[in-house]
């Protein structure tokens, strides 16, 4: 059985510049998959291959068992690029009936599909209105919906969040959170913070290469206690957390910032332990979660 999405050997230049080096991996259905990296290292452009807009120069990239673009992926891979764009003459209903259409439904079943996708983003009660009457959220959901035309099984979203106020994006993660029951999504964001609440999966490039696939881990997690304090001397914090029972390093990850390691197994309410320590020396904190986060454990391999 074929990968859900597999690349082999996939290089991209632009001119002289080296943009993709040889990027492999093979993904399969489920939970959303991330795709993160510094700026410059390439994500945008693979991105792209995948959506069908850029062809690699050398390699094969395959979703669903076919090629980017081909008509065999009508109506089953959906995409939104970063800054989607909508006509301002048409309403939102007529317009995503379009595109639609354009997937080779007829208008009736076209009509109805863009209806359900308004009430899915929750813009039904908007679908006589032109996109230039619409927040910037809003657009963002109206993208969405552009991109669930058809209930693909695989939906690429660049940057869905970018811009938006924080309920705004909390919406979004939510409706990418329900609708991850019935499709894979591939999100491409700079966003640590909400990949980690959404994706199972992470790819993480730079300078071109894919230099991690991994899944995000949840069980290694239960040995690692992430602690903000408000304030307090790095040196004594260090010592006294060290001293506690079953804590076997602590390491001050940045400013006030501790990352805490601990036997689970033995000791699996260190996390009240800490906080008998920060109660006993006045140190009052912001955070004390169990887990590493996702940029804890990107660059722990680089960290050593």
């Amino acid at each position: 059985m074929s990968a859900f999405i597999q690349a082999t050997n996939l290089r991209k230049s632009f001119g002289s510049k080296l943009v993709l080096d040889n990027i492999n991996f093979e993904l399969s259905a489920g939970e959303p998959i991330a795709l993160i990296g510094p700026n410059g290292a390439g994500k945008t452009t693979l991105f792209s291959i995948m959506c069908g807009y850029l062809t690699p120069d050398t390699g094969d990239i395959k979703l669903l068992g076919h090629t980017p673009g081909s008509s065999a992926l009508f109506g089953r891979v959906g995409a939104l690029p970063q800054d989607a764009l909508f006509d301002p003459n048409f309403s939102l209903l007529n317009q995503l009936s379009f595109y639609a259409q354009l997937q080779g439904m007829n208008k009736a079943r076209a009509d109805a599909d863009a209806m359900r996708v308004l009430t899915l983003v929750d813009l039904a009660d908007c679908a006589k209105q032109k996109a230039t009457s619409l927040s910037h959220g809003m657009k963002k959901r109206l993208s969405i919906a552009q991109a669930l035309l058809g209930e693909p099984e695989l939906v690429l979203l660049d940057e869905p969040t970018a811009g938006l106020d924080p309920m705004n994006a909390l919406q979004i993660r939510q409706l990418i959170a329900k609708m991850s029951e019935q499709a894979t999504f591939v999100i491409s964001s700079h966003n640590l913070f909400e990949l980690e609440r959404l994706c199972g999966t992470i790819l993480y490039l730079e300078h071109g290469k894919l230099v991690q696939q991994r899944t995000i881990n949840t069980k290694v997690s239960q040995g690692f206690l992430t602690l903000t304090l408000e304030q307090g001397e790095s040196a004594q914090v260090l010592k006294e957390l060290a001293l506690v029972s079953g804590v076997n390093k602590v390491d001050c990850q940045q400013k006030n910032e501790y990352l805490i390691w601990f036997d689970a197994e033995l000791a699996p309410d260190t996390d009240l332990a800490v906080l008998q320590v920060l109660r006993s020396h006045s140190w009052r904190y912001k955070s004390l979660q169990r887990g590493q986060s996702l940029e804890q454990q990107l660059f722990a391999v680089a960290n050593g």
